[in-house]
């Protein structure tokens, strides 16, 4: 049971002298108005507990979503359950003209209970990171397993490598499909990454990855590392076994995985890096949280109009 507190026990004292002195003299003796003597008075079923303090949420609100608005958004949710908020939202100003914020949608999925709950994880102090401040100040490049259940006919059993680079600043992905992870596929790859990326790149970070580098190994340095140093572009290996390092290409082939494998299956290597480009205009078109909801290509075209 809730305890008793000094304002349930001063409106015990206001209920009682209503009923001795009526609502007039009540209000008086204790400096409010009759309507409030009057609303705490009908309140009291005989025990203190009904005098607490009730709930101040509002029941309704001028803006608040209709039901129309609510039945669009449970049908949309049923029919496609494991859509991200960013697609899910964009899905609906499209198919329904959804005129809302998209914080404001989020709202109504959470209380709705469209949300999964998360699990408690113990927090972690990263150390200060320091952001980008121009495109191609930072590259990283890292490769993907792709999966085998996307192989069918003729490709069935080849073994496929996404190679992908990000621009730290903007997001920019440019995304090509090997069908070997060697160094001279990274040198192909990193070859097409100048030529696709419309700025300078002065930094490139992978991480300890045969085709990237030996210097785990041997002193030697792979024809990745020779072409970085031949282009004059500053190579940054992560520390072994920190993959978070290498963190939003990692994140980014989660993303590939979610919106791109699971749903796909290549009859050939051409069929695959063809699926593969469709896909990756879509995602520099994309709008993105971090990126304040802009696409990759919007935040480009924003800091070359302030340069």
């Amino acid at each position: 049971m809730s305890s008793i507190t000094q304002e349930m026990n001063f409106r015990h004292s206001l209920v009682k002298s209503f009923h001795r002195v009526g609502a007039t003299k009540t209000a008086i003796r204790y400096k409010t108005t009759r309507q409030m003597v009057y609303f705490w008075v009908k309140c009291y079923d005989g025990d203190i507990h009904s005098l607490a303090d009730h709930s101040h949420q509002p029941h309704s609100h001028p803006k608040q979503h209709t039901d129309e608005e609510l039945k669009h958004i449970r049908d949309m949710r049923r029919r496609n359950p494991e859509t991200g908020l960013v697609d899910f939202w964009l899905s609906l100003r499209k198919r329904h003209a959804y005129k809302r914020n998209i914080a404001s949608l989020y709202r109504v999925m959470r209380k709705l209970g469209m949300f999964p709950k998360s699990k408690k994880q113990t927090k972690r102090v990263n150390k200060p990171y320091e952001a980008a401040q121009n495109p191609g100040q930072k590259i990283q490049i890292d490769v993907k397993f792709v999966p085998k259940e996307c192989c069918v006919g003729a490709l069935s059993g080849t073994k496929l490598y996404q190679f992908t680079a990000i621009d730290e600043y903007s997001r920019l992905r440019y995304l090509e499909i090997f069908d070997e992870r060697s160094s001279y596929s990274a040198t192909q790859f990193l070859v097409h990454c100048t030529e696709f990326f419309k700025f300078n790149i002065e930094c490139v970070q992978t991480d300890n990855g045969n085709e990237f580098t030996n210097r785990l190994r041997s002193e030697r340095l792979t024809l990745f590392e020779e072409t970085l140093h031949h282009l004059r572009i500053r190579y940054h290996p992560i520390r072994p076994a920190m993959p978070r390092h290498n963190g939003k290409v990692e994140r980014s082939h989660r993303e590939d995985q979610r919106r791109f494998y699971a749903k796909t299956t290549f009859y050939s290597l051409k069929d695959a890096r063809l699926q593969l480009k469709v896909h990756l205009t879509r995602s520099n078109h994309r709008p993105m949280r971090p990126l304040a909801y802009l696409s990759p290509l919007q935040v480009l075209a924003n800091f070359s109009a302030i340069v």
